[in-house]
């Protein structure tokens, strides 16, 4: 195998120049398949080596740099949390603007001029870029003649989030709600018809009895009144306030707003989590599938590009040797290291020719998306420097003794017990002392597992919990030590010190939940849905960015908050408005839109739906009836349609996560371990949080290090996802067509998928 390989590096060396080329561009092809990228670049040579300079992460972490640089000027922009010059903030923007400009020059670069001004994405960027460009001019100019000006492009912000390349997870959300809304949008006008409907009966029944509310206000005394305070109710946030003055009128009339709750809260909130999530699933699996034709369709280019025909130009299958697949993979993944590279071919040749074909060449992009982690065998510092003293009898114990399961057991039993304690009064005399005794024996377990675990290993970049345990403890003892200090000088002690020091205790209590089999399990299954949550986290930033921007707009100043308990103007929020009114009654002048902190935090609470309505008539108060109108649509747009969308992909992902079986790809990965003796007992690897968040090399296990032969074994992370297109695709895996297997295309590149660019 060595020799063949080493014939086809010479042969490959007398072709360098053209073999470059045809490597740089089923690198490409083979880098877009791995990452689900559907980009029509055009296969030119020096197109090739622009997009794949493209696609370098420096580059693609410095445009998320930039857009949150560009997002996060709202800080320092008027109304302002920390307020700027204009010019500083407007210079910041215009070098963004720059950065994305350049990003888009290149961008067009690397594909056909007629596919460029075809796509969506880079007309909205361009537009995006220009109009902000006018408001900066105009903004600057009005604001330099002294008049009144408005910064509107700062809505437009977020979209740069979306139409960014990398943003392609956001559009493909974006764009499956956008196709599900005509069938959203019929249950949504029947069931604001059914509001309207009820409201027309609640007014019949209780506008002409002279009731009153519990502020002395008219009880459902016009129609608009009425049909906001039942779409309320849908919410629960103002029951059973609503309904108690009719009740108390007379008991048969509860039967109204029993009927009503089941109908608009029960039945047709959750037939809307239905019809949202089935329609968003159902177009979102379309997008899937055609990722996965593209995929497989990207990886049938590679194979093409690379292939060898038979020498004596017979009609053989074409194939692919393994020099060049071992420098294609090398080029797609330049971390990856020998050992795995050879346990891909390994994987890959199944039956040792030499070559594989292009069924086994296609699966590449998937065994790439595989994590392996790759185990290494160290020998502990003290077993070179004294070995006698190391593999003594005693020694032996202590070692046996740290890895024995009973050990865990008893840290764990001291963690709860030290939960116990911190729930106790911290000024008895025995509570206080108990900690030092408590961070003693936290130490201890950090010596002791140093002594069995190589150092090196143990704070390796990614051991999580080794971290975790040692920062904590750590800090948690010279802050301790730093407050007693304080306390016995008998002068000024530092209530921030104490804070710090009750938060680290409490922090430490989150070992229990990998100590537990089933903590662990949940939580590992969240961490893997993780990239899918952060899609509809960018959903979510982008929506509430654009609402933030436009209340600031609207409502900036009119309610203020005062720090000072005693200052009058505290009781109205500093405006008359607002005297007497339950909002400010209820202390709620902080919530206001002052500036983008505020406003966020406002967000949130409208998005919990708690008591939003006293917010939305304290705003409605200092403005105008209409203001109702943006707190109803931004509790239609984020609860009930993109919460709605992130709760049940979530409980989507979860179940398939939870309940996830290996694919053919890992089993056959598996067998291969198995088949080279290169293997390690599951089981002798813990399947805990860190296992789920490591991605680089580890130790092996300290009884199989020092027992078995092999100083270098893998691990697959079976449950993992290196993408979120991954996950996506193994979501909808049961439901794509045989048709998606075919892989051929007539031409050298592909049209994106009908949805829309990637």
């Amino acid at each position: 195998m060595t020799g063949t390989s080493g014939q086809d590096a010479r042969a490959c060396e007398g072709k360098e120049g053209k073999t470059k080329e045809e490597l740089e561009l089923a690198s490409a092809y083979v880098s877009d398949a791995q990452y689900n990228r559907n980009v029509f670049f055009d296969t030119s040579p020096r197109a090739v080596s622009l997009y794949l300079l493209y696609n370098r992460r420096l580059l693609r972490v410095s445009v998320y740099f930039f857009i949150l640089l560009d997002l996060s000027l709202a800080v320092c922009e008027e109304p302002a949390v920390w307020p700027l010059p204009p010019w500083a903030t407007m210079l910041a923007e215009l070098l963004c603007l720059h950065v994305f400009a350049l990003r888009l020059v290149h961008y067009a670069k690397v594909i056909p001029r007629d596919k460029f001004w075809k796509d969506p994405k880079n007309i909205c960027m361009m537009a995006i870029l220009a109009l902000t460009l006018v408001d900066m001019i105009v903004y600057g100019a009005l604001h330099a003649a002294g008049f009144y000006a408005l910064r509107w492009s700062r809505v437009l912000r977020p979209l740069l989030l979306v139409n960014v390349t990398e943003g392609r997870q956001l559009r493909r959300a974006i764009r499956s709600i956008r196709n599900a809304l005509p069938q959203i949008l019929s249950l949504f006008l029947l069931f604001i018809f059914s509001i309207l409907i009820f409201s027309l009966m609640a007014l019949k029944l209780f506008g002409k009895r002279g009731l009153a509310t519990a502020d002395g206000a008219a009880y459902f005394s016009n129609y608009g009144d009425a049909a906001f305070e039942l779409y309320v109710l849908v919410t629960t946030a103002n029951s059973p306030d609503v309904m108690m003055p009719a009740y108390d009128a007379g008991s048969a009339f509860a039967l109204f707003f029993i009927v009503y709750i089941v109908v608009n809260t029960y039945i047709f909130m959750s037939v809307f989590l239905a019809v949202v999530f089935n329609n968003y699933k159902k177009y979102l699996k379309e997008e899937v599938r055609q990722l996965v034709r593209a995929k497989r369709r990207k990886m049938a280019r590679a194979f093409a590009v690379l292939r060898e025909l038979p020498e004596d130009g017979g009609r053989g299958e074409p194939l692919v040797g393994r020099a060049s697949w071992t420098r294609l993979v090398r080029s797609v993944r330049p971390d990856i290291s020998r050992a795995h590279t050879e346990l891909l071919w390994s994987v890959s040749d199944d039956d040792n020719r030499g070559a594989i074909d292009e069924r086994s060449f296609v699966q590449l992009a998937d065994l790439l998306n595989i994590e392996v982690i790759t185990l290494k065998s160290r020998p502990h510092p003290l077993d070179r420097l004294c070995p006698a003293f190391y593999r003594s009898a005693p020694s032996r114990l202590v070692r046996r003794s740290v890895r024995h399961r009973a050990f865990a057991a008893a840290y764990d039993v001291i963690i709860l017990i030290n939960a116990v304690f911190i729930g106790l009064d911290e000024k008895q005399p025995m509570i206080a002392n108990s900690e030092w005794g408590f961070l003693a024996l936290y130490l201890l377990e950090i010596l002791l597992k140093l002594y069995v675990i190589e150092p090196r290993t143990f704070f390796s970049a990614h051991s999580f919990w080794n971290w975790f345990d040692t920062l904590i403890v750590v800090s948690a003892l010279i802050a301790t030590v730093v407050n007693a200090a304080l306390e016995s000088s008998g002068g000024y002690t530092s209530r921030q010190i104490l804070d710090i020091v009750f938060i680290l205790r409490v922090l430490r209590l989150i070992r229990v939940v990998d100590s537990i089999k089933r903590f662990r399990t949940i939580m590992n299954t969240l961490i893997r849905i993780g990239p899918a949550i952060l899609t509809f986290g960018q959903l979510i930033l982008v929506v509430y960015y654009v609402f933030a921007v436009v209340g600031m707009e609207l409502f900036a100043g009119k309610v203020k908050f005062y720090e000072d308990a005693g200052d009058p103007a505290r009781l109205d929020c500093g405006n008359a408005l607002l005297r007497g009114s339950a909002f400010a009654r209820l202390g709620y002048c902080k919530n206001n839109f002052n500036h983008a902190g505020a406003a966020f935090v406002l967000l949130v609470q409208l998005t919990v739906v708690n008591q939003w309505h006293i917010l939305c008539s304290g705003f409605t108060a200092v403005t105008h009836e209409s203001a109702r109108i943006y707190f109803v649509l931004f509790h239609v747009v984020v609860v009930i349609v993109v919460i709605n969308i992130f709760v049940a992909f979530v409980l989507e992902a979860f179940f398939l996560e939870y309940s996830l079986d290996k694919s053919d790809l890992h089993t056959e990965l598996e067998k291969k371990i198995e088949q080279l003796q290169l293997g390690v007992a599951q089981d002798a690897v813990e399947d805990n949080l860190v296992a789920a968040m490591e991605t680089s090399d580890h130790e092996q296990p300290a009884e199989q290090s020092e027992s078995a032969a092999p100083k270098l074994v893998f691990k697959i992370a079976s449950k993992r996802y290196r993408t979120v297109d991954a996950l996506l695709q193994r979501l909808f895996e049961a439901d794509l067509e045989r048709e998606d297997a075919d892989v051929h295309d007539g031409d050298g590149n592909f049209a994106n998928p009908s949805f829309g660019a990637a």
